[in-house]
Order: C-alpha cells, then sequence, then structure tokens
C-alpha cells in the first residue's frame, strides 16, 4: 500500500534531493495545484497544501487527489499490504508485509533515498470508515523525531477522492517542505499521486475480480 510517505533521511535532505513542493510558501500559505484548493476532479488535478504541525513541531501536509476508479477498488488496492507493485514506485527499493493481528497491519519499506535503512510502519486500518491510520515505528533509527498520519477514502462520482494527511519531523524538514525546485515536497508528492492514479487503473481488474491484471 503507498502511503506517500517516503521521507529522506539527512545526507539526502542537505543536498535537497527529493520530493515536493514548488513554491515558497510562509508556514500559515497554502499551496495547491488547484486555483480553489480543491482537486479539480474532471481534470485530475491534485491538491497540496501545509497545515498546522503537530504539537511536537515538524511540519504537516494534507494532499486531496482523484483516482478515477469505484472505492472499492481503490480500498483494496490500498490494503494489499502482501505486495509486488509498490517496488514500481521509483521511491521504493524494498517492500515487505510483515504480519497483520485485527486491524493492525505492519509492513517495512527500503526506500531509494535511504537504502542503508527498513523504515517500519504500523498502519491501522478501519474498513467501515475507509481510513487508513499509520505510524513510523523505528524514526530515530531512520533519523526521524516522528512521523505519522492518516489517509481517507471517499466515493465521488468521479470515482474516489483520496485525501491524505501527515506529520514529521526530523533534521532540515523546512528545507523539504520549502524546497523550490524538484526533489522537495510537493514534487515527491505529485510524483506519488500520479503513480497511484496510474497504477490502480492498471490493476483495477484484479481489485474488482474481473479476469486479467
Amino acid at each position: 500500500m503507498l502511503k506517500m510517505q517516503f521521507m529522506t533521511r539527512t545526507p539526502v535532505l542537505l543536498a535537497i534531493t527529493i520530493s515536493v513542493m514548488g513554491l515558497f510558501c510562509l508556514p500559515s500559505t497554502t499551496c495547491s495545484t488547484a486555483a480553489d484548493n480543491k482537486p479539480d476532479e474532471s481534470a485530475n488535478e491534485i491538491s497540496v497544501d501545509h497545515i498546522e504541525p503537530d504539537s511536537r513541531g515538524g511540519k504537516a501536509y494534507k494532499i486531496v487527489y482523484l483516482v478515477k476508479a469505484p472505492m472499492d477498488v481503490c480500498w483494496k488496492f490500498k490494503t494489499d499490504f502482501d505486495n509486488r507493485f509498490l517496488v514500481n514506485n521509483k521511491y521504493i527499493r524494498e517492500h515487505h508485509f510483515i504480519s497483520r493481528s485485527d486491524n493492525t497491519v505492519i509492513t517495512e519499506n527500503k526506500y531509494t533515498n535511504a537504502p542503508d535503512v527498513f523504515f517500519r510502519w504500523r498502519t491501522s486500518v478501519f474498513p467501515e470508515a475507509h481510513r487508513l491510520d499509520f505510524v513510523l515505528l523505528n524514526p530515530e533509527e531512520c533519523e526521524q523525531k516522528f512521523h505519522s498520519g492518516s489517509i481517507q477514502l471517499e466515493a465521488v462520482k468521479e470515482g474516489t477522492r483520496v485525501t491524505q494527511t501527515a506529520y514529521f519531523d526530523f533534521w532540515g524538514v523546512s528545507l523539504w517542505a520549502y524546497n523550490p525546485f524538484g526533489g522537495g515536497m510537493r514534487d515527491f508528492l505529485l510524483y506519488n499521486a500520479r503513480w497511484e492514479q496510474e497504477i490502480v487503473l492498471q490493476l483495477k481488474h484484479r481489485y474488482a475480480g474481473e479476469t486479467g491484471k
């Protein structure tokens, strides 16, 4: 399952070489791909906003985007934790399903920008609400102070609206969050949203229970 929470470690952040924030913004300013800060579903617009950070500090974002597939398909995609497709994402080097107990799933990822450490994630699954809550279990090992968030799915006329929020802190976080060039938070989030929009369509027959890939 793609959560778009694939942060760099400190050395890469210093070089400002990953992800997504394309424009300079003050902490109170919204940066969005849509003029009204809402996704234009007919055009697959994606909105990326700064939101109030955690009380412990750091930064936070909200990204909203449309996937042109039914919500049951998107939900099955999001909760397919034991998968191979995640390594097709350019930021993901390895993905491993570790365990599941009731509604709690543990997974581990290695990222191309932090190839020497596994990020271990705990995801709580709430099927009736179509919501996922995630938290990084080994932040110190990953050179972070904390990292958590949620993913909410909502059925809309054009398909499924996905809203993800995340709260995180690490050394150099402001450089990454407000990087005006490629390699910042905005670029990273836009890439992952577009990647998901495409791969869900490629796999939707599988999740719809139809024959074919």
